[in-house]
């Protein structure tokens, strides 16, 4: 997909393209919208236009039109003018043709606009947002050379988020997860199991896609920091190795060829190095190799069961799981294996810290409450903790959004295991997966 950004100057007939990520807007143009006494601004999305009756572009002008809506809302940066009102506005002729003073009388404070048209293959797809106080457009862009709507109006929010709200939206990311929905069966086992395979989606469950054909199990998915490769564990030799799928490129390479379980793979936040679980030397230890698996190195040192890594935001720190205070607690130690071991927790049980990215310095874990789990929050600076969870079926697995305002985990809440997403704080919960049982989620950058 080519991605055009506009601004006034493309009235005098300039434009610039990019290949991947629209770029950025001339500063005389960045023009922020704001809601009266300081509170979130006030927006409408209109039904985008669709240029020529046909039925798919009628479609695709829908599908935009309610998936860039669904795109805003989840970030909670916008209030949203009812839909229901929308019918007493007049419809623009054009992305260019709005009745500003109609929309200022429903106290609108930016309108979202756009137009779709056949092109090719594809789509050419044209928006703008108002500020309705000034008239004034604040962002224009044009996009084309794709036929998938959704993919449109992901990029379209993810813009409108870093332009207005300088925030990095999770619209265009991906979550990875295992999954047993193909009901296949493994072979040459005495158990009767599931074959489980790793799947990916949108960040909204949409778009659900088999990256792994083994026919095995395959598990633990986790996302390399530029979104183009997954490591995750198979069984497909017998004992649990790592693997990295190229998913792209289409390429698979082995990580871990050494005797014992490798499991559990963790990305620096540079992709330059993965961190995973390994019994290689008889006990469970956290070790670091390069992202070809060569250089491997053992960072931890004790009898008791050393597991699940994670790093910090800066790559100089790795939080972990080991049970050597007797119950499983989250630790953390420098990623150079130097200085002491940290004791981060003081739960019953705790198990699966995931780090967030930057601005929060954080850990998600999941701790034992009663006899399931339930997901908690610790804030690496005070050592405070917070709990998110309150025993809706077991819930587990967290793992921050790239932009650490989400989690997504697992839950049993509905019967079967599947992957829900919420806020950090842990509210607006959503089911991302319905089909078979689906669990152990990654989000990718």
């Amino acid at each position: 997909m080519k991605y055009i950004t506009l601004s006034f100057a493309i009235a005098l007939g300039l434009a610039a393209v990019a290949a991947q990520t629209p770029p950025q807007q001339p500063s005389e143009v960045a023009t922020t919208i704001t809601g009266d006494s300081g509170g979130p601004p006030r927006i409408a999305i209109p039904a985008f236009l669709a240029l020529s009756n046909d039925a798919e572009t009628v479609a695709a002008a829908k599908t935009i039109t309610d998936v860039l809506w669904d795109d805003l809302n989840y970030e909670h940066e916008y209030n949203f003018i009812p839909r229901d009102v929308y019918t007493t506005i007049p419809p623009a002729k054009s992305v260019d043709d709005l009745p500003f003073d109609r929309w200022r009388e429903l106290n609108t404070d930016g309108v979202v606009a756009g137009s779709v048209q056949k092109s090719g293959t594809g789509f050419q797809i044209r928006v703008r947002m108002f500020d309705i106080r000034t008239r004034r457009a604040v962002l224009g862009t044009e996009y084309s050379g794709s036929s998938n709507p959704r993919r449109y109006a992901h990029t379209i929010a993810d813009e409108i988020f870093l332009k207005q709200r300088n925030l990095h939206g999770v619209a265009r990311t991906k979550l990875a997860f295992t999954s047993d929905r193909d009901g296949e069966r493994l072979t040459g086992t005495v158990e009767n199991r599931n074959v489980k395979e790793i799947y990916i989606a949108d960040y909204d469950g949409q778009s659900q896609q088999r990256v792994t054909v083994g026919r095995t199990l395959n598990a633990f998915p986790a996302w390399s920091p530029d979104a183009r490769s997954l490591a995750y564990v198979s069984w497909r030799r017998g004992q649990p190795n790592i693997f990295v799928s190229h998913i792209y490129d289409g390429t698979l390479d082995e990580l871990t060829k050494a005797a014992g379980e490798n499991y559990l793979p963790a990305w620096s936040p540079d992709g330059t190095r993965i961190a995973f679980s390994s019994t290689r030397d008889g006990n469970s230890e956290i070790y670091v190799a390069s992202r070809d698996g060569t250089n491997a190195r053992r960072l931890t040192n004790n009898p008791a069961i050393d597991t699940t890594p994670t790093w910090s935001p800066n790559g100089n720190e790795i939080a972990f799981t080991s049970d050597r205070s007797g119950s499983p607690q989250i630790y953390v130690v420098s990623a150079d294996g130097l200085g002491v071991v940290q004791r981060l927790t003081a739960e019953s049980y705790a198990d699966r810290p995931t780090w967030s990215q930057a601005p929060f310095n954080e850990i998600a874990f999941e701790a034992r409450t009663g006899a399931r789990f339930d997901i908690k929050i610790l804030d690496v600076n005070t050592r405070q903790v917070k709990q998110l969870t309150f025993g809706e079926g077991s819930n587990e697995s967290p793992v921050f959004s790239p932009n650490g305002r989400h989690l997504a985990f697992m839950s049993d809440r509905t019967g079967k295991f599947q992957v829900w997403t919420m806020t950090r704080d842990g509210r607006d919960v959503r089911q991302i997966t319905r089909t078979g049982t689906n669990t152990l989620p990654s989000w990718s950058n």
